[in-house]
């Protein structure tokens, strides 16, 4: 998919994409939560921003290369929050991404952990979801 205009919905369900992910995608903004981080890292798979997903992906963790998933990213629905605000040190979003694979819709239940580094959020792992 296509980067969105600025005044385009959100693809992580949040406002419109000027005032929602695009800021931290473009670096002209920080993400101050980990939830935002989250939701602009699905927008990320969304548009195929590679870079993205990459900068936010704690270097403890992240592979030498991010891959494109081959999946088309539809939905964001998000679960539960713990920590992940200014202030803390570290952050657990749980959410469901809704996306096709194959033409099969599919959803992906995950609590994905945050850990704030040198002034921002960075993803660490994926977590198991609670019951």
């Amino acid at each position: 998919m296509p980067t969105p205009d600025s005044a385009a919905p959100c693809p992580c369900g949040g406002e419109t994409y000027g005032t929602c992910c695009e800021p931290i995608i473009t670096q002209s903004a920080k993400a101050w939560t980990a939830e935002a981080v989250m939701r602009s890292r699905f927008t990320a798979n969304v548009i195929g921003d590679l870079d993205h997903l990459w900068r936010t992906w704690h270097p403890r963790t992240r592979p030498q290369r991010v891959l494109p998933s081959g999946n088309q990213w539809l939905k964001l629905e998000v679960a539960d929050v713990v920590d992940g605000q200014p202030g803390d040190v570290t952050g657990v979003v749980e959410f469901v991404a809704t996306y096709r694979d194959n033409w099969r819709t599919k959803t992906m239940h995950e609590r994905s952990g945050f850990e704030y580094r040198a002034g921002r959020w960075l993803y660490t792992e994926a977590l198991p979801p609670t019951q």
